[in-house]
């Protein structure tokens, strides 16, 4: 299949995947508290294909799949104000419903996506398997402390100094703070154990001990199901963590604004990783489907999580905000997420070298 096809049908499959089981939460919480959906679009613009259930949605498709929305009925205006049409539904408004149902509603969006990214973690581990570091060793540097001490490609370090290690992380953390100190290093070679002592040299730019090797190969174990939903739930919420942790840092000027990526980025990659094969493609998904959620929980006007604060609000005052106030509020959280969308956009035209060339052009 040709790059650009390639790119394009994983990225209408990525993005696809992720906005369905998004509306798909509001939807169904809204169908749960007794509000009746009259649209259910996956796409902007004209659809390209539509029908309508028995209860009177109507499901389409459309032909610009950068988005999709559940449209409520009574969700565009107050429960005070009836259409003149004679289509208003008594008590299946989603203005009428009390503010409890309306969190509801909007917060099942994001936590849909977090749960088909769990989802996916879980089937990942019970079907490919659980990625674990090992303490394998995959290369030695020539005349490092490693070599002089015997240690070899293949060997696999079982203990350092009496106290087992699983993983290289765990090795690299006995061993850095130990530059000049002799490390006794329990080996298992082919079925034979034994013992090696390594005095790891310091290295010149921090100190920090080195023994002169490589490894940490990935090795997966496959869990039964109910291990595999736990384990895939805790990674959901480890990455929820990771991600959340790299937007503080980039508030707090500790990373640049140039990571922050848009639909080109997210095309480009989904096409890469399609190349690679079913297992990363099912990982980006997860992946993006938890940028997503966290995205939408963010307190903007405008996103769902700028509405929970809004009834956050109209739950401890014991009614809505002004009118005015909520006008004023959606102004600037559409201005915002403007911003990010055209920063979003400039830095996936610089990544993918268009500005580069424009410049060129240009002189």
């Amino acid at each position: 299949m040709p790059d650009p096809l390639r790119t394009v049908l994983a990225f209408v499959v990525v993005l696809g995947v992720l906005i369905f089981v998004h509306e798909l939460g509001h939807y169904l919480a809204a169908r749960w508290r007794g509000v009746h959906v009259e649209r259910f679009s996956i796409g902007f613009g004209r659809a390209i294909a539509s029908w309508q259930d028995r209860r009177g949605c109507e499901w389409r498709i459309g032909w610009i799949p950068l988005g999709g929305y559940v449209k409520m009925h009574g969700m565009e205006h107050p429960s005070d104000v009836v259409p003149e049409d004679g289509s208003y539904r008594k008590g299946e408004s989603f203005h009428e419903k009390p503010v409890r149902d309306r969190a509801i509603v909007v917060a099942a969006g994001p936590i849909f996506n977090f749960l088909l990214a769990a989802l996916i973690f879980a089937a990942i581990f019970a079907t490919y398997g659980q990625p674990t570091g090992s303490t394998a060793v995959q290369a030695v540097v020539a005349g490092s402390a490693a070599e002089r001490a015997g240690i070899a490609p293949g060997d696999r370090i079982i203990a350092l100094d009496g106290q087992r290690v699983a993983r290289f992380e765990q090795l690299q953390q006995h061993v850095q703070p130990r530059a000049g100190q002799p490390i006794e290093i329990l080996l298992r070679r082919g079925d034979s154990e034994m013992k090696v002592i390594a005095t790891p040299i310091a290295r010149p730019e921090d100190g920090r001990g080195l023994l002169g090797i490589s490894g940490g190969a990935v090795e997966r174990t496959r869990l039964n199901p109910v291990s595999a939903l736990v384990e895939g739930t805790g990674h959901m919420v480890a990455v929820s963590g990771q991600t959340l942790a790299g937007v503080w840092q980039m508030i707090s000027g500790q990373r640049g604004a140039e990571e922050i990526g848009g639909p080109l980025r997210i095309a480009q990659l989904s096409g890469e990783v399609a190349d690679l094969g079913l297992l990363p493609l099912l990982t980006f998904i997860a992946l993006l489907s938890v940028n997503l959620a966290l995205i939408n929980l963010f307190p903007i006007p405008i996103l769902d999580g700028g509405h929970l604060v809004f009834y956050a609000a109209e739950a401890l005052r014991g009614r809505p905000l002004t009118q005015r106030a909520q006008e004023y509020a959606f102004r600037g959280g559409f201005a915002l997420l403007l911003t990010l969308m055209l920063l979003a956009t400039w830095n996936d035209l610089t990544h993918l070298g268009i500005v580069r060339w424009v410049t060129g052009l240009m002189g």
